[in-house]
């Protein structure tokens, strides 16, 4: 199996997930520890978390998978949203809240 269809089962089999520096309890840098404390924040307990400091080829394979350049990357129900500034503005707006509402993975 390519990185590619390792990174694409990922974000399809998990309704949520965070390609990160760290762990969402040891994040290993400020937009990475940011993504998670915003999750957390909306109730998001369970999702799944690929740290790719520990995988070089899942760290640029990511990049190129959303065509997006940086760390960290959320998914949800497979679709990209966006890195750290793009899941605060949309946490600001209310607008991550109701999708993750719509997607049934946060109640209203």
């Amino acid at each position: 199996m390519s990185v590619q269809d390792i990174i694409h089962q990922t974000v399809t089999e998990n309704p949520v997930v965070l390609f990160m520096k760290g762990t969402p309890q040891f994040p290993q840098c400020g937009f990475s520890a940011t993504a998670a404390q915003i999750l957390k924040l909306l109730g998001v307990t369970q999702y799944a978390s690929v740290n790719v400091l520990t995988d070089d080829d899942i760290r640029q394979g990511i990049k190129e998978y959303a065509n997006w350049p940086t760390i960290p990357q959320l998914y949800i129900k497979g679709e990209f949203v966006g890195g750290c500034d793009i899941m605060k503005e949309m946490y600001q707006s209310g607008e991550l809240q109701q999708m993750l509402q719509e997607a049934g993975i946060v109640s209203a």
